[in-house]
């Protein structure tokens, strides 16, 4: 595999880009915690508690891997994931678990027995992976639904990070780009569900009106 925007620009751009998507991460959260603080946003419980969980196997199987720059990403991502989850029980919405948050956590826990086995971490990355479309679907529809519960801002800024740590990689190495590009797809994929959203909502009164 060629390390391509490291030829290019040498290891440094890419420790820059690692701290840029860090940065950004964390100041994505901010806004997000302070909604949920001041009963703007409400995140759903099982959501944040299956990206708490999934986000946590991700990020050791990348260090198990190897990964090196993106791991600023990928830390800060998980340590605002788990803290929104922990807001989410008192002020967040839905149930914590049901028969399908079973089954999404024995399919965690199944990735964890491949990895011990197989001594690669692909399996524990791919699984949850995976599973969390799950979670990540539940928010894609709430952004559609009720995008007023979401906060714009902080998708966008997720989805800046995501950008700069696929680029902070530096290689074709599918492993070290899968959870980066994954988290880049779903964020885009919640901003244009939130704009579509937004657009639906102001077209009903206009056709009342009408």
């Amino acid at each position: 595999m060629s390390d391509f925007l490291n030829a290019i620009f040498g290891d440094d751009i890419l420790l820059s880009f690692g701290i840029l998507s860090g940065v950004l991460s964390a100041c994505a959260f901010l806004p997000y915690v302070r909604d949920i603080l001041r009963g703007h946003t409400h995140p759903q419980r099982a959501c944040w508690l299956i990206w708490s969980v999934l986000g946590t196997i991700c990020l050791a199987s990348l260090i198990y891997e190897g990964a090196t720059h993106s791991l600023w990403f990928v830390s800060v991502q998980v340590g605002g994931t788990i803290l929104v989850f922990v807001l989410s029980i008192a002020r967040g919405t839905g149930r914590y678990f049901n028969r399908v948050d079973y089954l999404v956590l024995a399919a965690a826990g199944f990735g964890l027995v491949m990895w011990y086995f197989a001594d690669t971490a692909a399996y524990a990355l791919g699984t949850s992976i995976a599973v969390s479309l799950m979670g990540g679907t539940m928010t894609i529809l709430q952004a559609y639904k009720a995008p007023q519960k979401e906060t714009m801002s902080t998708w966008l800024v997720c989805f800046a990070a995501s950008c700069a740590a696929v680029l902070s990689v530096g290689s074709w190495d599918p492993l070290m780009l899968a959870y980066p590009l994954y988290l880049f797809t779903l964020y885009g994929a919640i901003v244009g569900a939130m704009v579509m959203g937004r657009a639906r909502s102001r077209a009903v009164p206009m056709r009342r009106a009408a």
